[in-house]
């Protein structure tokens, strides 16, 4: 198992407001400047058809932009359900609400990393 801060962690808060996204302090446009990831986060907001009911504030470390992204799209998921239980039904079957359990591999006693070799030579 990677250290805790390897992993990517969000934590989502809605409130009911205009729409705005905050992620670390800083506007979603900023934080992912991306649009295909801006527009991974709203997925489930889009789909339980409440896109601009809430502002939401993210804290989230570890891995990656995209890595990052998902893992807010998961909280925020989480959150909604958390708010409102009704809409497990309609976020479950996109998948929202399903963690990623890809983790990195080990490395192995006398490998230079998890499945890699050290250079064969016969002479």
């Amino acid at each position: 198992m990677p250290p805790a801060a390897a992993r990517n962690r969000a934590r989502a808060w809605l409130k009911p407001g205009s729409g705005k996204i905050t992620i670390n302090g800083r506007d979603e446009k900023v934080y992912f400047a991306r649009p295909v990831l801006r527009m991974i986060l709203r997925q489930p907001l889009i789909a339980a058809n409440r896109d601009g009911q809430f502002d939401v504030i993210v804290t989230v470390n570890g891995g990656g932009l995209s890595g990052q992204a998902g893992a807010v799209r998961h909280g925020i998921s989480r959150a909604l359900v958390a708010y409102e239980p009704a809409l497990r039904p309609v976020l479950k079957p996109g998948g929202f609400l399903t963690r990623d359990p890809r983790a990195v591999e080990r490395k192995k006693y006398g490998r230079p990393k998890a499945r890699r070799s050290f250079q064969f030579s016969k002479r």
